[in-house]
């Protein structure tokens, strides 16, 4: 269970720009819930709260009842081996192919060669890209590139996986690729918060949405399942 419980959060002491206000909220275990609205509503703040890259000015952030403001140095790396997050700008290593970019995800945690060398073929083949294991970023497309990047955050089987407009640099057909692979792996159990500006993206989730405006929840709705 994800709760934010009245967060507030302004950038360097500036109640001018506030960029969350008073949030309040509660994601269950397992659920898909996309955050829209327009630039600055307060999207990527929300997506940094929960890896403690941000913390709030006043409110909490609870994931599972553990107050993520609290956390101790220390204690933030684990926070993030239970969450996956992707970015639109992949974000991966240009000298490593996709196999190997995965791979480092395993290795910055101490897993084992051999434990390593049995997941990432796994989870390269979940995202269809087993075929590409040998290829560099530059040899991959936009949408080829997010589906190793995809790889790379479920490789540690995070409870929860974030999107920050994962589809902002995709053609319109790698965008549905990119949203029907991240509704298969909601429904593996996995928690998905997607954040994105995009309606037509958004709708053919056909979940859970919550509308930010200028860092206040200005609606949140259910929908019916959407079949893309």
């Amino acid at each position: 269970m994800i709760i934010f419980d009245k967060v507030i959060k302004d950038y360097n002491g500036n109640t001018n720009y506030r960029a969350l206000d008073e949030i309040s909220l509660e994601i269950k275990d397992g659920e898909f819930v996309s955050i829209i609205g327009p630039s600055g509503a307060g999207k990527s703040t929300f997506i940094k709260m929960l890896i403690r890259e941000e913390a709030p000015t006043g409110g909490r952030v609870l994931i599972d009842n553990l107050n993520v403001a609290e956390l101790e140095d220390g204690q933030i790396p684990v926070l993030r081996r239970k969450i996956g997050t992707i970015f639109q700008d992949f974000k991966l290593l240009s000298n490593k192919t996709a196999h190997e970019n995965v791979a480092f995800a395993l290795e910055v945690i101490g897993m084992s060669r051999k434990q390593i060398e049995s997941d990432v073929p796994k989870v390269l083949r979940i995202v269809g890209m087993e075929d590409r294991a040998v290829n560099f970023p530059h040899q991959l497309s936009g949408g080829e590139k997010q589906r190793i990047a995809i790889a790379r955050a479920l490789i540690h089987r995070p409870k929860i996986l974030l999107a920050d407009e994962p589809t902002g640099n995709l053609d319109m057909l790698n965008t549905f690729d990119v949203i029907k692979l991240l509704t298969k792996i909601n429904e593996f159990g996995t928690t998905v918060i997607l954040a994105s500006h995009n309606r037509e993206v958004v709708n053919a989730v056909g979940k859970r949405v919550v509308t930010l405006d200028r860092g206040k929840i200005v609606k949140d709705q259910e929908q019916g399942k959407y079949s893309i």
